[in-house]
C-alpha cells in the first residue's frame, strides 16, 4: 500500500477544511504575550525582554514571564526569518519570535509544527528580512474532519505519531554516530600523543626555530574581501581552524595573480599556522600544505619552512606536549595570539626521517577513520531529514482550494 493511499485511508473520505491561522490561533510577538498565556505576574512597564536558549535555558525575568502552554514559534527577523520551532511549556519568547498557540483543544500544537515546517514562509523584502504577526495570520492550514473534533484529533495524532517517529530516529542515529565519533577521537588523540612523546627513547627535542630545523615567516597582505572564484590559491588564518584538517592539497579560496605577487607564499611541505584566535584552543592550529603550487598566506598566520616530514610536524601541533608549551606564550585578552618568535622557542622531538614516516603512516589511518565518521555524520543526518521531509509532504498532501477560507 502506498503512502498516499495510507493518507486516503486515514482520512476515510472525511472533509478537509483550510483555514487561516488567524482564525485558529492566538498569534503574538515574543515579549508581548497576552495575560492568558503568561505564567505569573504581568511584566511591569520597565520590563526587560528575557532571553532563552534552545527553549531550555531561561534567564532574566523568566519566572514572571513564561508561556504556560506548548506552542510553535517562528523567527521573525534576520537571516533565520521563517524558521519554525516547537516549544514545550514553559518557555520565554524573545521579541524576535512570533508565537503561535492554538485557540482550540482539537488543534494539536505538534500537528501545527509539522505542517508549518513543510511550508516556505516568505519574509518581507528589505535589507533585514522580517515578518509581522499579520503575515503569520494569513498562513493557511488543513484541518481534517473540522465538524468532528474527536475524529480530527485522531487523524492529527496519527500524522504526528508517524512524523515524530522519524524525528526520534534521526535524533537516535545522531546520538549513536556522535558517541562513536567521540570514542574514535579519544582513541586517536591517545595514540597520537603516545607516538609523539618519545618519553623513553633517546630522541632530541630541539627548538622549532633552530637554524637546521626550520624558520617561521609571517604571512600578510590579503584579506577576505580579496577572495575570488579562481586565481592563485590562498589560505586565510580563520580557515585553518574552521575548514582545514591536518593537511591539504587544495585551497578553499583564491586571490588575483596581481595581488599574490605581493604576498608571502607557502611552498609544498610548509606548515601554515593560525597565530590569532578568540580562544586558546584554536591559536596555533596548523595545516600542512601538500599541493604542488605556491600559495598565499594571510596576516595573523605564519609559514613554517622546515626539513621535517610535513605531516609529522602538523600532527605534533595537535599533541598535548605542544599545547602545554604553547600556552606559556599566549598573549592578549579578547584576541589571543602567539607570535612567530615565541613559536621558534617551542621544542619538537626530531627522530630519524624513517621514524617520522612510520608515525605518519599510523596516524594517517586514525585520521582517515575519524574523518570518515565526521563526514558521515552530517551525511546520515541529511538522509534522515530528507526521509522525514518526504513522508511529511505526503502526509500533508491534502487537496487544497485555490483560496483558503477566512
Amino acid at each position: 500500500m502506498s503512502e498516499l493511499s495510507y493518507l486516503e485511508k486515514l482520512l476515510d473520505g472525511v472533509e478537509v477544511e483550510w483555514s487561516n491561522l488567524g482564525n485558529l490561533c492566538d498569534i503574538f510577538t515574543g515579549g508581548e504575550a497576552p495575560q492568558k498565556h503568561i505564567k505569573g505576574d504581568t511584566p511591569t512597564s520597565d520590563y526587560q525582554y528575557p532571553i532563552y536558549g534552545n527553549g531550555a535555558e531561561i534567564y532574566g525575568y523568566a519566572d514572571s514571564y513564561r508561556i504556560g502552554q506548548d506552542a510553535v514559534t517562528i523567527s521573525s527577523i534576520g537571516a533565520n526569518t521563517g524558521t519554525i520551532y516547537f516549544r514545550k511549556a514553559f518557555f520565554t519568547p524573545i521579541i524576535r519570535l512570533k508565537v503561535v498557540i492554538p485557540k482550540h483543544s482539537w488543534l494539536l500544537p505538534r500537528y501545527l509544527f509539522h505542517y508549518l515546517s513543510s511550508q516556505t514562509i516568505n519574509s518581507k523584502s528589505s535589507s533585514v528580512p522580517n515578518m509581522n504577526a499579520s503575515d503569520v495570520k494569513k498562513l493557511s492550514i488543513p484541518i481534517p474532519c473540522p465538524n468532528n473534533p474527536e475524529k480530527s484529533l485522531a487523524i492529527q495524532s496519527e500524522i504526528v505519531r508517524i512524523l515524530d517517529k522519524f524525528t526520534a530516529l534521526t535524533a537516535e542515529l545522531t546520538a549513536e554516530l556522535t558517541a562513536e565519533l567521540n570514542m574514535r577521537k579519544k582513541q586517536y588523540n591517545y595514540y597520537r600523543d603516545q607516538l609523539l612523546s618519545f618519553d623513553n627513547e633517546d630522541v632530541p627535542h630541539l627548538p622549532m626555530g633552530q637554524k637546521d630545523i626550520g624558520e617561521f615567516i609571517r604571512g600578510g597582505t590579503f584579506q577576505k574581501k580579496d577572495f575570488m572564484d579562481a586565481g592563485v590559491g590562498c589560505i586565510h588564518y580563520g580557515q585553518i581552524y574552521t575548514y582545514y584538517g591536518t593537511y591539504t592539497k587544495k585551497t578553499k579560496t583564491h586571490i588575483s595573480a596581481a595581488l599574490a605577487k605581493k604576498c608571502k607564499k607557502a611552498q609544498k611541505g610548509n606548515l601554515i599556522i593560525a597565530t590569532t584566535s578568540e580562544n586558546d584552543e584554536d591559536v596555533c592550529k596548523a595545516v600542512a600544505w601538500l599541493g604542488s603550487d605556491d600559495i598565499a598566506v594571510s596576516s595573523d598566520a605564519c609559514i613554517y619552512k622546515h626539513n621535517l616530514n610535513p605531516k609529522y610536524v602538523s600532527y605534533y601541533f595537535q599533541t598535548e606536549q605542544f599545547q602545554n608549551q604553547k600556552r606559556q606564550y599566549i598573549t592578549g585578552a579578547k584576541v589571543r595570539r602567539v607570535n612567530a618568535d615565541n613559536l621558534s622557542k617551542i621544542l619538537i622531538p626530531v627522530p630519524s626521517m624513517a621514524v617520522q614516516e612510520r608515525i605518519v603512516s599510523i596516524l594517517d589511518k586514525f585520521d582517515t577513520l575519524t574523518n570518515s565518521i565526521t563526514e558521515g555524520l552530517p551525511r546520515e543526518i541529511e538522509l534522515r531529514q530528507k526521509q522525514y521531509e518526504y513522508y511529511r509532504d505526503l502526509l500533508f498532501s491534502f487537496p487544497k482550494p485555490e483560496t483558503a477560507s477566512n
